[in-house]
């Protein structure tokens, strides 16, 4: 009776659990997409605007910006626990925007058709392996951190390559880029569902939100990032 009783209650507790972590990966998912379609507004009105004459025509404001985004990923990461959940969202949202800004050069450089047409593609890519990370039974922490040194890598290789202005060099980056965050979506994903699962659902709604925010900014990371690798192979140059 008693490892009946037993039973019954790990089910129960399995249960209550998978429904926490989807509830709340659709409370991340849901910021990622308010992200997302904030940076794709901010895009279009910079160039339509002709905002982007000023932002991409000073090269020291671009690179500012640039610096400026980085800066306040690294502050949210950093103080995420020590911010009011409205600052946290705030900063999120206040670099989507600027982020906007600087791809905006993307609508310059691309047709709107391949641009389009490798969104979908990301969003098919990202979906799949969003789906992998959310269903797998497979521990993928090993594969996170193999992952995150490719990152490491490409981002010393993109450097690098700022001084070099090798074609080559940069397609390599952007075939390893693809196959980087497409691992990191799966593994990002199995994490913020084992947040979920292992009680965040209960903390109150400060940390909910702080924690749907961090949740939705990895994955808009690697939604922005696998995109931008895509469209360097399937872009159209409009020259």
């Amino acid at each position: 009776m008693y490892q009946y009783n037993s039973e019954g209650r790990s089910v129960s507790i399995s249960q209550a659990q998978s429904q926490a972590s989807t509830i709340f990966l659709a409370k991340v998912f849901n910021w990622m997409a308010i992200g997302l379609g904030l940076t794709g507004v901010s895009a279009a009105m910079t160039v339509y605007s002709g905002l982007y004459q000023v932002v991409l025509g000073n090269r020291m404001l671009f690179y500012g910006l640039i610096i400026g985004e980085l800066g306040m990923v690294f502050y949210l990461s950093a103080r995420v626990q020590k911010l009011s959940p409205q600052a946290a969202t705030g900063l999120f949202l206040g670099y989507s925007v600027l982020n906007g800004l600087t791809l905006s050069s993307i609508l310059l450089m691309y047709t709107m058709t391949s641009i389009v047409s490798t969104f979908f593609i990301t969003a098919g890519m990202f979906g799949a392996m969003a789906v992998y990370g959310f269903v797998t039974k497979k521990d993928l922490s090993a594969m996170g951190s193999f992952m995150f040194m490719g990152l490491i890598g490409i981002i010393i290789a993109s450097v690098v390559n700022i001084f070099l202005g090798s074609s080559m060099m940069s397609w390599v980056i952007s075939g390893i880029g693809v196959i980087v965050f497409t691992g990191l979506t799966a593994y990002d994903v199995q994490k913020i569902t084992q947040m979920g699962a292992m009680g965040i659902m209960e903390s109150g709604e400060a940390a909910i939100r702080k924690g749907a925010i961090m949740g939705a900014l990895a994955l808009y990371l690697d939604f922005i990032n696998l995109f931008l690798m895509l469209l360097h192979f399937l872009g159209g140059s409009r020259d």
